[in-house]
């Protein structure tokens, strides 16, 4: 699906009014700030009600990190897509997310994860979910990763805390495959960049 007038790049310091302004204007959204698979939920819910969310994702954006992708049409930020090492997303600790309980942790730091997924309203349906997905594959192989991998819920509904992960139809079309369902309601989806046994 290959859709003309949508740019990518990876996020950046100067990028974050921008980003800032994306994510203000929804409000699952204007407080998160794509901490929620980076901490622990009591760090987290903290982040949510003191801000501390946003000043997370600045910093590490300040240390030169990338924190995941802008998509914009004619400069303007119109999509978001989280990613990185699947390492970062264990915040948690011991406490792994339960998807995580079932991967090896030695492949935290090779495997990357697109864990959120987000489009301005106005903008939906017109394949920007689609080119950050494919971004976020580019990206990953860039920095080296052996797979990268999405955790969208399956089927047609979708609750609006859901929203965000993607659908599996899209992972499907740029080559992941399930390799897991944990739930009825969610598939993991990978894609290997090198070959594996």
């Amino acid at each position: 699906m290959a859709v003309t007038g949508i740019e990518t790049r990876p996020v950046g310091p100067d990028d974050l009014a921008g980003l800032a302004a994306l994510f203000e204007a929804y409000r699952n959204t204007r407080r998160c700030w794509c901490m929620s698979f980076c901490l622990s939920r009591t760090e987290f819910a903290l982040g949510w009600l003191t801000g501390g969310n946003r000043r997370r994702f600045e910093a590490a954006t300040a240390e030169g990190v990338t924190m995941g992708l802008l998509a914009s049409v004619s400069g303007e930020t119109v999509g978001w897509c989280a990613c990185g090492p699947r390492s970062r997303y264990a915040g948690a600790g011991a406490a792994r997310p339960q998807l995580l309980r079932e991967h090896d942790p030695d492949d935290d730091d090779v495997v990357w994860l697109v864990p959120c997924l987000f489009v301005r309203a106005d903008h939906r349906s017109r394949g920007i979910t689609h080119t950050l997905v494919r971004a976020a594959v580019d990206e990953a192989r860039r920095e080296g990763a052996v797979a990268v991998e999405g955790w969208p819920v399956t089927g047609p509904e979708r609750g609006l805390a859901d929203a965000h992960l993607g659908r599996e139809s899209t992972f499907a079309s740029l080559g992941f495959r399930c390799v897991s369902r944990p739930t009825p309601s969610r598939a993991i989806m990978r894609l290997p960049l090198v070959e594996e046994p």
